[in-house]
């Protein structure tokens, strides 16, 4: 039987137990990965996804992606289980919908905790536990890039933005080290967050902007991460892979 292409890789993902997190959970260790599932408040889908992944390649680990003391014990957890990191994916973050008026300065810093600082500093603290051919995979929106983007989108924007530049600079730091730092770019993608609140009619006229017609999956994304994480990606560094279907093309 041929060695699955992630065998022997350790791999931590923050708000990992629902939606694309959990996806690309799955997508790592079917691949081979032993992967660590980060989770801010609810234990049951957490565990629940570990024994899916396979106990003995999962283990869910509780903290606030936010917080810089959560984010230390959640590397030096995931080292203690698994000896290093080669895959870090700093997916944990909140849509908030606030345009400029209604924006108050708690949402901003709430925003801006979770989206902006949490990604940055567990880069920081990860970094140490990496080795040359390592990869950093943080998470955009291809929201960035449609023109037509809604008022209310405006802060949800700006933190994406972040990192979005985060990504460009961090693969010219960390490429002398071997690490290779990208972006994933979600487009619409059918979570269980992304269908609160939205009615049948709106839903079909999201799944038009998208010329094949449909609204993206959480294992659409997750593939794609799969991809960055491999071997298959070591040449492509500093990138935004905006995966969503061509619903925006270029950045």
């Amino acid at each position: 039987m041929a060695a699955k292409p992630l065998a022997g890789k350790v791999a931590l993902i923050t708000g990992a137990s629902k939606g694309i997190g959990a996806a690309c959970v799955l997508e790592l260790a079917g691949q081979g990965a032993k992967v660590v599932i980060n989770y801010s408040s609810d234990a049951a889908p957490a565990e629940e996804l570990a024994k899916k992944a396979g106990a003995e390649n999962a283990i869910a680990v509780k903290g606030d992606a936010s917080k810089v003391e959560d984010i230390e014990r959640l590397v030096k957890e995931t080292v203690s289980w698994g000896g290093k990191i080669d895959i870090l994916i700093p997916n944990a973050g909140m849509l908030p919908m606030k345009d400029l008026e209604h924006t108050t300065e708690e949402d901003f810093q709430r925003c801006m905790d979770l989206n902006v600082k949490g990604p940055y500093f567990l880069c920081q603290k990860a970094v140490p536990h990496m080795s040359a051919g390592s990869h950093i995979i943080l998470v955009s929106s291809s929201v960035t890039a449609i023109s037509s983007v809604m008022p209310t989108y405006l802060l949800y924007c700006a933190s994406k933005g972040a990192i979005e530049q985060m990504t460009r600079v961090l693969a010219k730091d960390l490429g002398r080290k071997g690490i290779i730092v990208n972006a994933i770019a979600p487009g619409p993608t059918g979570t269980e967050l992304f269908y609160r609140g939205k009615s049948e009619e709106l839903l079909k006229t999201i799944a038009t902007w998208n010329p094949f017609g449909r609204i993206g999956m959480p294992e659409d994304i997750a593939k794609a991460v799969g991809f960055l994480a491999g071997e298959g990606s070591g040449w492509v560094n500093g990138q935004i892979l905006r995966a969503n279907g061509g619903m925006t093309v270029g950045n």
